[in-house]
């Protein structure tokens, strides 16, 4: 019994003996040191220029002169033109509608027989004035009277009733041949029928519409301009007057194709509309349908939509940086000299819809990250790539 206690003894011994020994056998772990994770981002460096302004709005084109065409007498239509149809183009002074003028020349011929009649009368009564006057001085130098010859008696008033006459028939005419003049209904200006709204063999009334039309020397569109645009462009009315406004490129896309047309802002309508904060300028567009130009283009028909880009003022000394850039509370994060980021606070001159011009705030030659994490920490290490502008263009990378 006391050997086996023993011999359990020693075989725990031995055993812790050499778990010593082999505990002290092992080598220590080797530490590693390990740098802080960096993330790559997009940076452009930043450049100052002058920048010119141009802002950027939308308008249908309208027509600068639309008139609708009123009979001004009744009767029958006779004749129209070949261009009296929806679409058809026009000259000014050209005949578009005739209307049965049978009754207004018998009104002119009646009409004219009054004048003469009345003329007649003027002559008759002139006769008999000079007689009356030349019988009164015979009776006084008889009577030897000094007494005053009365109107009555020298047939003064019967005179001025047939003169007054005489005014009236001239009127009478010229009221009737104005009523046949106006069976015959002439083109105002050079245009283009909209609407058709009468033909050939119509009885109308005076005041019966007869047609839609509108000029095509002048096309106009109305465009709204939000008043945070207002500073940036020249609006003065003395230059809108004097035709020197702001140039204006029209564009559509037509079959499409893209085209583009040149014009200029002639006047503002004045007034900022309550509700949208918008002030609209008026474009004219000279000839849109292309009637006069010797090179041919594709018209600017009326009722196109078109996107108007208006030249405006230089911004000078400002860095161009694209929006996605600038967060929203106001800050760009740029990348240090130690390649780490850091927020600066900008003054914004303007923004658009794809980049903000900014006033200060950056400094010449800084590189601006445009790509930023949701809750960037300042500090951040980084990797950079940097393009020429924010455009993707690339220049020059940092490992």
């Amino acid at each position: 019994m006391l050997t086996k206690t023993i011999l359990s003894i020693t075989i725990v011994c031995v055993s812790l003996a050499a778990a010593v020994w082999m505990y002290n056998q092992k080598s220590p772990p080797q530490t590693v040191e390990t740098s802080p994770p960096t993330m790559f981002v997009d940076v452009m460096r930043a450049q100052i220029a002058n920048v010119k302004i141009t802002v950027s709005v939308q308008g249908s084109v309208t027509p600068r002169t639309e008139t609708t065409l009123i009979s001004e007498v009744a009767g029958m239509i006779t004749e129209v033109s070949p261009a009296f149809v929806a679409g058809g183009f026009f000259n000014k002074g050209d005949v578009l509608v005739r209307i049965d003028d049978r009754n207004y020349r018998a009104e002119v011929k009646r009409a004219q027989a009054s004048v003469i009649s009345a003329e007649t009368m003027v002559t008759r009564e002139a006769g008999l004035a000079d007689y009356a006057k030349e019988d009164w001085e015979r009776a006084q130098s008889v009577l030897k009277s000094s007494k005053a010859a009365s109107d009555l008696a020298l047939r003064k008033p019967q005179l001025t009733e047939a003169l007054a006459n005489l005014e009236f028939a001239r009127a009478e005419l010229e009221k009737r041949e104005g009523d046949l003049d106006r069976t015959t209904i002439r083109a105002p200006y050079n245009g283009l029928v909209r609407e058709k709204r009468a033909d050939i063999g119509q009885f109308v009334n005076g005041g019966t519409p007869l047609a839609a039309t509108f000029a095509v020397d002048v096309a106009e569109i109305r465009l709204p301009l939000p008043d945070r645009e207002l500073p940036f462009l020249n609006l003065d009315e003395r230059e809108l007057v004097s035709g020197n406004g702001p140039n204006v490129t029209l564009s559509a896309n037509i079959g499409g194709e893209r085209y583009t047309w040149e014009g200029r802002i002639v006047r503002t309508e004045g007034v900022l509309d309550e509700r949208s904060r918008v002030l609209y300028l008026v474009a004219q567009i000279e000839d849109p349908y292309n009637q006069h130009s010797a090179n041919w283009q594709q018209p600017l028909r009326i009722g196109t939509f078109v996107e108007a880009s208006i030249a405006g003022q230089q911004l000078k000394d400002v860095i161009r940086v694209p929006r996605s850039a600038l967060k929203r509370d106001g800050k760009l994060w740029v990348v240090t000299a130690n390649d780490t980021l850091l927020p600066v606070s900008v003054e914004v001159a303007r923004a658009d819809e794809k980049f903000v011009l900014i006033k200060s705030g950056l400094e010449p030659g800084q590189l601006i990250s445009l790509t930023v994490p949701e809750n960037p920490l300042p500090g951040t290490a980084v990797r950079y790539q940097e393009t020429v502008d924010g455009t993707g263009g690339l220049s020059v990378g940092s490992n």
